[in-house]
């Protein structure tokens, strides 16, 4: 093996040492976080501690405090992700594609309280983790909705797909704007099940009523993939 070789494979087992070391101190402080319990006190001597090396050795790996914040909640919404995006599909009726999503993300949040309240602190941060993951699923819904109003042969202006974008991402927020208002109550009397149910006729009321305005009626009983499949069906040559 050339030098140059020997130097390429130290810097890619260096590169991997790091990597795997950031995690390490990472998953630590996720550890700490939900032991602590939402708004609780983290220290990086904590998060140190938890990972089994020296406090010197965390700012090693992270630039200061905020950076590893920003990785934290990165790896937070990763997490969340793990579970919410495979279950963006046109699998089942849109009451059930709805209840389905948002199903995901209040039983995640009910059972991860204090990993919640840590995404949230990026709240107003455009280049944050927690605004950067709205605009991913906003994305990614705001597609979905697209592909079901124009199949369905809705009448949709260019006026109508520019106001798609701002209406998908307000709806993701003021979802995600009740179950932090949710979690955050002193004294939480409603129920995860009845937030969810609550949560999902809201979100089914608003796309109906938007869908319907457009000329397209969405039969709440039949599987989505039904009602697309027959209505490219009516257009095959």
């Amino acid at each position: 093996m050339t030098e140059s070789g020997r130097r390429d494979g130290r810097q890619a087992r260096w590169e991997r040492h790091n990597q795997e070391r950031r995690r390490q101190i990472i998953d630590a402080a996720i550890e700490v976080i939900e032991e602590a319990g939402p708004g609780g006190e983290l220290h990086v001597q904590q998060i140190a501690t938890r990972a089994g090396v020296n406090r010197t050795v965390v700012y090693r790996y992270f630039e200061d405090r905020a950076d590893l914040d920003r990785a934290v909640q990165t790896r937070i919404i990763e997490l969340l992700w793990e579970q919410l995006m495979p279950a963006v599909t046109l699998e089942g009726t849109v009451p059930q594609i709805i209840e389905r999503l948002v199903g995901i993300y209040v039983d995640w949040a009910f059972a991860h309280p204090a990993l919640h309240h840590m995404a949230d602190h990026d709240n107003g941060d455009p280049g944050g983790p927690l605004e950067q993951a709205i605009e991913q699923i906003a994305g990614e819904v705001g597609n979905l909705i697209n592909i079901v109003l124009v199949t369905l042969g809705g009448d949709l202006r260019e006026d109508d797909l520019e106001l798609l974008d701002p209406l998908v991402h307000g709806l993701i927020g003021s979802v995600f704007g009740s179950v932090r208002r949710w979690l955050n109550r002193p004294h939480r009397v409603l129920s995860p099940e009845a937030l969810k149910d609550t949560l999902s006729q809201s979100v089914w009321f608003l796309l109906d009523g938007h869908a319907r305005v457009r000329g397209v009626v969405i039969d709440p009983e039949r599987p989505m993939e039904d009602m697309v499949a027959e209505a490219l069906a009516t257009v095959a040559p």
